[in-house]
């Protein structure tokens, strides 16, 4: 058995910090119950590929991979959609962010645009990401399949947009365009400044 390696983080707001736009009711549902159990899931199939590797006996290597990617991912996705929201959030990206978006897209409109499109299009569950692509160093927008599906290996998130129904049924019903509309009324456009800085490498201490 392995000890813990994940942990639920805190909420950076108050759960009702977002409202109108997000209902404290859907946040502390989406934190508490279902990041929670990302959480669990990840730590859960690492013991168990654990005890498979003492045993010698893989015969559900398979499935425990497939868990452990989705689980993960799952933590990995919703710690960025945490931190990408914030109440003093909304408007326009500036300086470098919106040079980027200006270069790649054509303008902020434009992405959000794309960025809205992706996320309200998935079949299924899934995410719209928008993510650094070190190879040709560029800005991408991204499907993603319920966590980890679809999307290119050694890309960068840097702002997601969380597209399962438990991110805004309670609140829009199968009005999910709406919610997608909503959400660039609390981007944190500061914290995805900073990881763009960071992926690029530009970060300053």
């Amino acid at each position: 058995m392995t000890d813990t390696v994940y942990t639920l983080p805190d909420l950076p707001y108050d759960p009702g910090a977002l409202e109108p736009h997000i209902s404290a009711r859907i946040m502390a549902l989406h934190h508490d119950k279902h990041h929670a159990a990302y959480v669990k899931g990840a730590n859960t199939a690492l013991d168990k590929l654990s005890d498979i590797r003492e045993k010698g006996d893989f015969s559900t290597i398979a499935m425990l991979e497939k868990n452990l990617a989705f689980h993960v991912s799952g933590h990995v996705l919703h710690s960025l959609f945490w931190t990408n929201l914030s109440p003093d959030g909304g408007g326009v990206p500036e300086g470098p962010l919106a040079d980027v978006l200006d270069e790649t897209f054509g303008g902020f409109p434009a992405f959000r645009q794309q960025m809205t499109e992706a996320a309200a299009t998935i079949q299924g569950s899934g995410w719209a990401l928008a993510s650094w692509e070190p190879v040709a160093g560029r800005l991408v927008v991204q499907q993603v399949h319920d966590h980890q599906g679809n999307h290119g290996q050694g890309t960068v998130p840097l702002l997601a947009i969380d597209a399962w129904e438990h991110a805004y049924y309670l609140q829009y019903e199968n009005r999910k365009t709406e919610f997608f509309d909503a959400v660039w009324n609390v981007v944190n456009w500061v914290d995805v400044a900073r990881r763009l800085a960071e992926a690029r490498g530009t970060a300053t201490a």
